[in-house]
């Protein structure tokens, strides 16, 4: 027989005297049950603290941003100071040679490390890096837009696809981004600069050399001590003699100029005091030039056949003893430093005159402002001629600086 379960006298017994228990007890009691309750939890299961508050509480964190923003300086610092030393040599710094040198392992942060190297030359030396045009960006200035697009309509008609040319020469150099009015103030003459410099000038018993390269202009670039005058305005003749004769000149071509304007290949270029060749010839000039990346000399028909180099206006005669012929075109380094359009205004300044001799005159004769101002507008027109006459003997339009 089942046993009876409590009554219901006796559940409502038990239920208020669990309510006329003390508040004390009824705390203790459930503090002993909360206490069970995490003795049952596993121990092994650590509490999980925000991703904030650890990012907050790790003392290295900054540290490490620190040592990557020191380590990005010191990289910009070293390629700055491999693109200056080789541009003393005048040698190319290509991109392998930064990774190498310069990046290590670090390669993917070429771009940050070359952003602020640029900062750093810019700010401090005034210069900055180009890159020079590839291979194909050259052949296309030298042949002129006309001849490319006749290839590409010749491609089209037989159904031959252009090949994509390649994208930059990742051959980098230094160049000058001073503005032209820097520049032009800091050639003119000062009369404090000019008394020191004289009282540092050589005296007649030095050698005559020495005597003309450091001869005192008082301007705050020295350019008559620190430049080599004679083979740089040389280099700039052989580049105008180039352009203007449709970007291509025979070897023989070359040399008929030059003996006009009473130069041969064995006259001697008289470089600075601080040079340390202080003369050369002016066929190993030239082999400098080529060197350096100013111009280049090839053979005729090597280029035709490949398609290259194909000259409007290029008559060269034999040259050597197997009947080769040259010609002489400009350097990828000439169209990233000096460009066609700062040569054809080297040559119409030259032409044309010296604006600044004419007002001299003009002031010294009296000449009222108006005649002044006609003999400017006039010259300012001579040397537009000038520059569209070169132009036009250049074949096309003339390539600036990129």
């Amino acid at each position: 027989m089942a046993r009876a379960g409590p009554s219901r006298a006796s559940q409502r017994y038990s239920q208020s005297q669990s309510q006329s228990q003390p508040g004390s007890q009824r705390r203790a009691s459930q503090s002993q049950r909360q206490r069970r309750a995490r003795h049952q939890e596993p121990e092994d299961e650590p509490e999980e603290e925000p991703e904030e508050e650890m990012e907050e509480d790790d003392p290295d964190a900054d540290l490490r941003r620190g040592d990557a923003d020191n380590d990005l300086a010191r990289k910009a610092n070293d390629l700055v100071r491999l693109a200056l030393f080789n541009e003393h040599k005048r040698t190319p710094l290509r991109r392998e040679e930064i990774t190498k040198k310069v990046l290590g392992s670090s390669s993917r942060a070429f771009t940050i490390v070359f952003e602020k190297a640029q900062e750093i030359l810019r700010s401090t030396f005034g210069m900055e890096m180009v890159e020079l045009r590839s291979r194909a960006e050259v052949n296309k200035t030298a042949n002129g837009a006309n001849d490319e697009d006749d290839l590409d309509e010749a491609r089209k008609a037989a159904g031959i696809k252009k090949r994509a040319a390649a994208i930059g020469s990742k051959t980098y150099i230094l160049r000058s981004n001073l503005d032209p009015i820097i520049i032009e103030e800091s050639l003119q003459t000062d009369e404090k600069i000019l008394e020191e410099e004289m009282a540092d000038a050589p005296s007649d018993d030095d050698d005559d050399d020495d005597a003309a390269s450091s001869r005192s202009y008082g301007s705050i670039i020295a350019w008559n001590s620190t430049d080599h005058l004679a083979p740089i305005g040389f280099g700039y003749v052989v580049l105008a003699l180039i352009l203007v004769s449709g970007r291509v000149l025979g070897d023989n071509e070359l040399k008929a100029y030059l003996k006009r304007l009473g130069a041969n290949l064995t006259s001697k270029l008289r470089f600075g005091m601080h040079a340390t060749q202080r003369n050369m010839t002016v066929d190993k000039y030239l082999e400098e030039l080529i060197r350096h990346g100013y111009i280049e000399r090839q053979r005729v028909g090597d280029n035709q056949k490949t398609g290259k180099g194909r000259g409007k206006r290029a008559r060269p005669g034999a040259d050597d003893d197997t009947g080769a012929q040259y010609e002489w075109r400009w350097g990828n380094r000439a169209y990233s430093e000096v460009g066609e359009r700062g040569i054809a205004q080297f040559v119409a300044e030259f032409m044309v005159g010296d604006e600044d001799a004419d007002e001299e005159e003009d002031a010294e004769a009296g000449g009222s402002r108006h005649a002044r101002r006609g003999r400017q507008a006039d010259d300012k027109s001579k040397f537009s001629k000038m520059v569209r006459g070169i132009e036009r003997a250049a074949g096309g339009e003339l390539a600036d600086l990129k």
